[in-house]
Order: C-alpha cells, then sequence, then structure tokens
C-alpha cells in the first residue's frame, strides 16, 4: 500500500550551544505527528558539520560532503516548517547559509513557521525569513506559531505550560501547510514547476 502522506520537513534553524529550538521542535513535531496526513522529518540543522563556513554562495568542499545527506531529505519534502530564533531582529547565519546552498529543493513547495524568543516571540525574523523564501519561489504560510518570552512557556520537561493555545496554533498552521502542500504537489506533478529568468 503507498504512503500518500505529506512529507514534513521540521527544520532547526539554531545551531547555537544551550540552544531553545530543539524544545520547540520537538513539541511541534509531536503535534504534527498527531495528524494521519503528515509524514515528519525533524531536519537539526546542529547534525550537519558545517563548522564555520564563510557565507557564500558555493559551498566549501568540507561543507559539500556535509551537505550529502541534507539536500536529499530537504529534497524529498513536500512542506517544510521552520523553527527559528531571533538573532539581532533576524534569523541565524546557519539557517541563511543552509538556505542559500540549496534553492530547487523549495521551488513551489509550502514554508511554515514556529518561532521563539523574547517579547517579539521571533516574528522579525520571520517577516526576514518570508522574503527569502520568495526569492526561492517557495510560499509562505499566514499563520505562524510563535513563543513569546519562550524561556517561560515551556515546563521542564519540554512541554508547554499552557498546551491549549499552542496547540490550536499549531493546528491551524498544519492546516494551512497540508492544503498548500496538496495543491502544489498536485501542480508539480501535472505541470513541472520550472524557473525563468527575464532577460534584458
Amino acid at each position: 500500500m503507498s504512503d500518500h502522506r505529506i512529507r514534513l520537513a521540521v527544520v532547526v534553524g539554531s545551531v547555537r550551544d544551550g540552544r531553545f529550538g530543539p524544545t520547540v521542535a520537538r513539541w511541534f513535531a509531536g503535534e504534527a505527528e498527531r495528524r494521519d496526513d503528515l509524514r515528519v522529518d525533524v531536519v537539526d540543522l546542529a547534525d550537519v558539520p558545517i563548522g564555520a563556513a564563510a557565507p557564500t554562495m558555493t559551498p566549501p568542499p568540507h561543507v559539500l560532503s556535509a551537505l550529502g545527506e541534507l539536500t536529499p531529505r530537504l529534497d524529498a519534502a513536500d512542506a517544510f516548517a521552520v523553527v527559528t530564533p531571533e538573532y539581532n531582529h533576524s534569523y541565524p547565519a546557519g539557517l541563511k547559509n543552509v538556505i542559500d546552498w540549496h534553492n530547487a529543493q523549495f521551488h513551489a513547495k509550502p514554508v511554515a513557521f514556529v518561532s521563539y524568543g523574547g517579547m517579539s516571540g521571533g516574528l522579525r525574523a520571520v517577516e526576514h525569513l518570508r522574503a527569502v523564501f520568495t526569492e526561492l519561489h517557495a510560499v509562505t504560510t499566514r499563520d505562524t506559531v510563535s513563543f513569546h518570552n519562550v524561556w517561560e512557556q515551556f515546563d521542564g520537561d519540554g512541554r508547554p505550560k499552557d498546551p491549549r493555545r499552542p496547540a490550536a496554533a499549531a493546528g491551524v498552521l498544519l492546516d494551512q501547510l497540508a492544503w498548500w502542500a496538496r495543491a502544489l504537489k498536485d501542480a508539480r506533478d501535472t505541470t513541472p514547476y520550472r524557473v525563468r529568468s527575464v532577460t534584458r
């Protein structure tokens, strides 16, 4: 029997020591796994040994080797949920590198955001990421899940202290993501998406 579930890549964007991202990502992945229409792959960028690679469009040789396992996972995804903090009013440099080192993997696919941080809840990082993914011909969902003052929102076991509100927000986001994933997958299957540049 074939598996018709949507392949959702949950991308953990922070690679810093002491990061809170894995806690948020585990909770969100758990919410997604409750659904019978999604198959979840948690992609933790801290597991990609890119080191202190310079932010260039062409990865150096040691990074190319590290990306050998990451790229097929991004390519296989029908949809993405990016879990991101906010660093200096924007998103992590390591996440930007990985996005820049991929392009076709995001074409005509939906991207949703789960953000966290202090008072802003990481929403300024999300607004920056929307513009970046638009450049990659991706479609971003309107709704997000955001955790303001995130360190106060989770208990010692990594669960939201008030699970109802974030679970409801995750449900709305996942409904949108699933709708776009199916619509865009059907469109790609019918007519392959091609990126054309305008020459002058």
